[in-house]
């Protein structure tokens, strides 16, 4: 037995085709069939249904491919962890970002920090908040940016910066700010049920109607910023915006902006890994690059009508 072996094995799992899963390995069909049967002999076990039609894990196979996930992922933290004791930052880097957040700060620091790092090779996703959680916890994925916390007892968090929330109403006007109790939740649109920010949003709400005892009847529930903004405009509605995604608005955009008077919505921000993450350099690395490009766009007041207003976060 021995860790190419292991490799070969989840390669058919994963396509459940011996081809694509050779070309995945870099080796011919035949060499992989040769390996895993070579392995499948030494343990007794028959691992892959080879008459299936696509090739399907056999029970005792799918019994042991859990095992052999946990040994090839303890293997690759050895990996990193002897690259980190010799000061390396090289290898792979797989990043995912919740799309609310994805749009807006990756074009920050993304390709400064591949730069920074050539030898490594970075690959990057938008997912959902409980995609990433899931596969930050079968180590199919080595960081995730949320908003934070996630509770999860498996995870560790770094937080990154607070997000404020901006009130965005497609009607102008010459007011520069809004107090809770004053949003109409009649006319308010979100994001959809899968978006943790919808969620963030509505528990503002739940203060806003505690206070005003307005009734939400009409609700859009969008599937990202950009068209939520879009149908708001065209409607004459209104929502809540990070601050992030308002900071390259055009003037005329800035009109419809107002900021919240206490208490400001915001969201938290952070860096997200399995508890045993090993690649702790890197991750000091890259949230130091992040908050070194997002702090002071989070410091600057915003420009609203050629007005400078309060700062929204420090």
């Amino acid at each position: 037995m021995n860790i190419q072996q292991l490799q070969y094995v989840l390669a058919v799992a994963e396509y459940r085709h011996f081809e694509q899963a050779a070309d995945k390995c870099c080796i011919t069909q035949s060499t992989l069939s040769t390996m895993i049967s070579k392995l499948e002999d030494e343990m007794g076990i028959k691992i892959f249904d080879r008459k299936k039609k696509p090739v399907q894990l056999t029970n005792e196979g799918a019994l042991i491919i859990g095992q052999i996930k946990n040994i090839t992922a303890q293997i690759d933290q050895l990996q990193e962890l002897t690259k980190e004791i010799k000061g390396e930052i090289a290898g792979s880097l797989t990043l995912s970002v919740i799309p609310t957040i994805a749009p807006f700060l990756l074009p920050l620091f993304l390709q400064d920090f591949a730069l920074k790092f050539p030898n490594l090779k970075i690959t990057v996703r938008e997912e959902t908040t409980s995609e990433i959680e899931r596969r930050l916890k079968s180590r199919e994925l080595d960081i995730g940016i949320v908003s934070i916390p996630l509770n999860n007892a498996e995870l560790e968090e770094y937080r990154l910066y607070d997000e404020p929330f901006l009130y965005f109403d497609a009607v102008q006007t010459s007011k520069k700010t809004i107090k809770a109790r004053k949003i109409k939740l009649d006319n308010l649109c979100l994001l959809e049920d899968s978006h943790c920010m919808r969620t963030q949003v509505l528990q503002f709400c739940d203060f806003i109607s505690e206070q005003s005892n307005t009734i939400l009847n009409f609700e859009y529930k969008a599937g990202s910023i950009d068209s939520l903004l879009r149908f708001v405009k065209s409607n004459s509605a209104a929502t809540l915006l990070p601050l992030l995604a308002v900071s390259d608005f055009s003037k005329a955009e800035k009109l419809h902006l107002r900021n919240f008077d206490a208490p400001v919505p915001y969201r938290s921000v952070g860096l997200v890994v399995h508890r045993h993450f090993v690649k702790k350099k890197l991750l000091q690395v890259l949230q130091q690059q992040i908050m070194q490009k997002v702090t002071p766009i989070l410091k600057k007041q915003v420009e609203i009508d050629g007005k400078m207003l309060y700062p929204l976060a420090n």
